[in-house]
């Protein structure tokens, strides 16, 4: 009989990495039964024919948001006196006081946080949360699901979601295993694991001692080192197409080289469309000089902005768009979801252009993986007044940290020296992707082609 086991979708973040992989594929191979356990509203029966279990129940408890707002806050406190930092409460976001019902839910975090920042005030809320969500709706419904259905294990594909904590907690009230998954390698510093399974599944060994020293309450006995599927599209060669046919498709000029401008979300780069427009400016002086450059723009999937356009029109005769191939089924960041298409499309303009340039992007991986470099910008611009965020706070977030050298990116921090600095890659008289590469084996490890089947025997081992 087959071992059932359900792939818990909290959000659409988990898709990418378990849905659009071959991570079901081998899945099958080794004869689990596996069923999507979707809190999402993208159907993976009506889109990829897989089994799944619709969670149509949404419901948190109403004090719960509350809770996991001071629960981040206050966890961030702890890490900020422990480890003799003030990093780590950059990591928030201001509270909102606009209308009634943001000022008393504000008022009431801050009571929190004030009272509860201590070893106990944090184990207060942790439990606090469960003992909420316990008493929700969701949590008799998810467990009625788990119940009927009867895994042997439940794999949730992201820690962070608050949706995600009444359906682990039923699964762990009825003696299932539940694993997560830490998918992003900024997400232990900055205190986003809300839920507390029986075990963790991480990139690396760096990401290990992490998960130990932010989670005090994690055993080293319950974390198994992967890696992630996120990058194993990037050494498969079947998807990597001519660079003939890649410009043909997207209408790129055969005698230009290209340069990748990878875009960030407005939170990260609030200025982000002016950084594209100094590299098109660039771009066009070296021109002048006898080189034949071009730009790729592609946007960060989830910024819903205009702030590009008039930059992209303004310098059209240099920037070329091709957009991700993600689908948006709502207007959260965490509702547009990838494709597979996609996978193929970035890992070809990672193969076709010369380097990425960008604002502290973990896209430094994908171009290493190519052998490409990848410049930084970390300079500020003109535009910057009181309440625009400064790029540079991003380098000092504790994931840069992980760096084995400072020439493990390359970054461009002064404004006057962006054309010398792309000159100089192009030249080939500076790289970072030496250094880049054990940047990326500290980070995502040694073995990137086998995170999925490593995560298959991982489950393996716990449900044996």
């Amino acid at each position: 009989m087959k071992k059932k086991i359900f792939i818990f979708l909290p959000d659409g973040v988990g898709l990418r990495n378990f849905a659009l992989t071959r991570f079901k594929e081998l899945g099958d191979e080794k004869g689990y039964e596996i069923v999507y356990w979707n809190n999402t509203v993208f159907s993976l029966k009506e889109n990829f024919n897989y089994k799944e279990v619709i969670i149509e129940n949404h419901k948190l408890h109403p004090l719960t948001t509350i809770y996991t707002r001071a629960r981040k806050r206050v966890e961030l406190n702890l890490f900020d006196k422990k480890f003799n930092e003030t990093v780590y409460n950059t990591y928030t976001f201001p509270h909102s006081y606009k209308g009634l019902k943001n000022l008393l839910k504000s008022i009431f975090v801050n009571i929190l946080v004030l009272l509860c920042s201590s070893d106990r005030g944090f184990l207060y809320i942790r439990n606090k949360i469960k003992k909420l969500e316990r008493k929700n709706t969701k949590y008799e419904y998810c467990k009625k699901q788990l119940e009927i259905h009867k895994p042997v294990m439940v794999f949730c594909t992201n820690p962070r979601p608050t949706q995600a904590i009444a359906p682990i907690l039923a699964a762990q009230d009825l003696g299932i295993p539940t694993v997560t998954f830490i998918f992003s390698w900024d997400n232990l510093p900055k205190a986003t694991t809300l839920i507390e399974p029986d075990y963790y599944m991480v990139w690396s060994e760096y990401m290990k001692k992490e998960l130990l020293q932010y989670c005090s309450y994690v055993e080293g006995n319950q974390i198994f080192i992967t890696g992630t599927p996120q990058f194993e599209s990037h050494f498969s060669m079947n998807i990597i197409k001519s660079r003939k046919s890649f410009f043909r498709e997207h209408q790129l000029d055969l005698h230009k080289k290209y340069i990748c401008f990878s875009g960030d979300d407005v939170v990260t780069s609030p200025l982000d469309q002016y950084y594209l427009e100094d590299l098109a400016l660039s771009v066009i002086e070296l021109n002048k000089q006898g080189y034949n450059l071009g730009v790729i723009y592609r946007k960060c999937p989830v910024d819903f902005t205009d702030r590009y356009v008039a930059i992209i029109e303004k310098y059209n005769s240099v920037i070329k768009v091709i957009d991700p191939l993600w689908v948006p089924i709502g207007e959260s960041w965490n509702e547009i979801m990838p494709t597979k298409e996609d996978f193929a499309l970035q890992a070809n303009i990672c193969e076709h252009t010369e380097f990425v340039a960008n604002i502290a992007s973990s896209m430094v991986f994908d171009f290493v993986a190519h052998n490409k470099s990848c410049l930084f910008f970390n300079y500020e611009q003109p535009q910057l007044i009181k309440g625009i965020r400064d790029i540079g706070q991003n380098y000092n977030y504790i994931h840069f940290r992980s760096m084995p050298s400072i020439n493990a990116a390359l970054f461009c921090k002064d404004k006057n020296q962006l054309t010398i600095t792309i000159k100089a890659i192009l030249d080939g008289e500076i790289s970072n992707v030496k250094e880049g590469k054990k940047w990326f084996e500290i980070v995502v490890g040694l073995n990137p082609t086998e995170a999925s089947s490593n995560i298959w025997k991982t489950i393996d081992k716990i449900t044996s």
